[in-house]
């Protein structure tokens, strides 16, 4: 079987699954106002394996969510992933953060419009079909009244990014999915797959998480 280990921690939601041919196995995983990722992270791998029943010689692959997202939470992400790469020496894959966000929700017609709160009014946002299919590539974007206009039909907003945007986007086009926060490496379980069949695989050594914008250091004032 090809056990895949999908690691997601591009927002606050700190997500670890065990998939086996493209279906989960065992998902673990807790949203912390805190960014515990660092601290959580390998302990839900070790926790992982043990409710699947495997070991780290079991992967196949390891594969990671991209981004955009917190820069932090990328970093710790990757770093694992890529550890895990070099010492199992198996394949690294990588998938889209926004995809697997979207990937939380069904549709039969409209546009899905996945968003992660980059503060302020900005979003990381993309279009995906309702067949998950790419349709406006990634931006990093400010919201106003005037967003999305040119797209004709319904829009489903999903994110933690989304629910900043209900005062400016209030037309009866848009629809907001409350219950849908943050992207989970559940729905990454599929994708990498897919990716795995096609070895569709990044470089372990030079793969960089797709950050969108600049990290910007901030301090406190001092009093």
């Amino acid at each position: 079987m090809a056990y895949i280990l999908n690691i997601e921690t591009a927002t606050k939601n700190c997500s670890v699954t065990i998939a086996s041919e493209g279906k989960t196995v065992v998902c673990l995983e807790v949203a912390d106002e805190g960014y515990s990722h660092a601290e959580k992270l390998h302990l839900f791998f070790e926790e992982a394996l043990r409710q699947a029943g495997i070991t780290f010689q079991d992967l196949k692959a390891i594969a990671v969510s991209q981004g955009p997202g917190s820069y932090t939470g990328l970093r710790i992400g990757v770093s694992a992933a890529k550890g895990l790469c070099y010492s199992l020496n198996i394949p690294l894959i990588a998938t889209d953060t926004l995809e697997a966000l979207a990937r939380k929700i069904t549709i039969e017609s409209g546009r899905i419009v996945p968003m992660i709160d980059a503060r302020r009014m900005e979003v990381f946002a993309a279009f995906f079909d309702n067949d998950y299919t790419k349709v406006r590539e990634t931006k990093a974007e400010i919201i106003d009244e005037n967003s999305y206009s040119e797209s004709l039909g319904t829009i489903h907003l999903v994110g933690d990014g989304a629910s900043k945007c209900k005062e400016v986007l209030s037309s009866e086009r848009f629809i907001y999915h409350d219950e849908i926060i943050y992207p989970s490496s559940n729905e990454m379980s599929a994708m990498s797959f897919e990716k795995y069949k096609k070895s569709d695989f990044v470089d372990v050594a030079y793969f960089e998480p797709f950050y969108l914008k600049d990290f910007v250091m901030t301090t406190k004032a001092k009093s």
